[in-house]
């Protein structure tokens, strides 16, 4: 790579790092820039500085105060608008650039860990299915929960075996942001269920929904943990805010109180989607 110029290919891997990164760890001592940076030919200070060339890009960034590193190119725009309009097929393109570049060095490909989970029996079109589909996972979830810094954004648990990265637009309702970082939010198991169920939403103002259920339980657990949380705002996420639109359709479609959501017993988890 004699040129000083990004390609296309080396901007999409960089955003796609971005994405998995928090804004604190976008820094020539992370070793996961170092890695890439050896991948795509670059020194670890100059793919830092893309990285912040892309938050300087990002609104829930610039909305904080904080304004990443002046000097964004076309083709970091170009960059950042392709992932909006396609985060799954952009999330597989780099994980197989990635997988191509690590070839090259005679490196093992990443989602090695991945494939060993799966069952030994499975060979072919259906263990390469299984392999994409958590590569895609791993994608969302690295990308939500270091949006939201590891913590759960309504009770700030971090302890990360109990946090999931939660679609506040089902999985199966919206192919195009299965994997669109605001289309998450990070709660632990307990208030990934309540949400997932409806028994949780958040209004406009990203403050938190209890359905009626959970307002006139008389459960000393749902008394103390989760009936406080009403009216209460979420800890909003560095980056990747959740989309209005996300949010609305969740209190629309899902909440239990909003007429639409159906009954508890009636709908089966939404996470049956994925």
């Amino acid at each position: 790579m004699s040129s000083n110029r990004w390609t296309i290919d080396q901007l999409k891997l960089a955003f796609h790092l971005y994405c998995r990164l928090s804004f604190g760890q976008l820094h020539q001592g992370n070793p996961e820039v170092v890695e890439l940076a050896g991948l795509i030919g670059r020194t670890p200070s100059a793919l830092a500085m893309k990285l912040c060339n892309f938050a300087s890009l990002d609104p829930a960034i610039v909305a904080s105060g904080r304004k990443g590193l002046a000097g964004a190119s076309r083709l970091d725009r170009q960059t950042w608008e392709l992932f909006q309009a396609d985060w799954e097929g952009l999330a597989m393109e780099c994980a197989y650039l990635r997988q191509a570049l690590r070839a090259e060095r005679g490196l093992p490909p990443e989602e090695a860990d991945e494939a060993a989970e799966l069952p030994e029996d499975l060979t072919g079109a259906t263990r390469q299915v299984l392999v994409e589909q958590r590569i895609k996972q791993q994608f969302f979830r690295r990308a939500v929960l270091g949006s939201y810094v590891g913590r759960c954004c309504m009770s700030g648990l971090s302890e990360p075996g109990l946090l999931i990265a939660s679609h506040i637009v089902p999985w199966c309702q919206d192919p195009a942001n299965r994997l669109n970082p605001a289309n998450g939010l990070c709660l632990s198991a307990l208030h990934d269920r309540a949400f997932d169920q409806g028994l949780l939403s958040l209004d406009d103002e990203y403050r938190i929904l209890l359905a009626e259920p959970l307002r006139r339980a008389a459960d000393p657990f749902v008394r103390q943990v989760l009936q406080p949380l009403a009216g209460r705002p979420i800890m909003l996420p560095e980056r990747f805010r959740p989309e209005a639109r996300f949010v609305a359709w969740h209190r629309q479609h899902v909440f239990v109180d909003s007429g639409g959501g159906g009954s508890i017993a009636a709908r089966p988890s939404t996470g049956d989607c994925m």
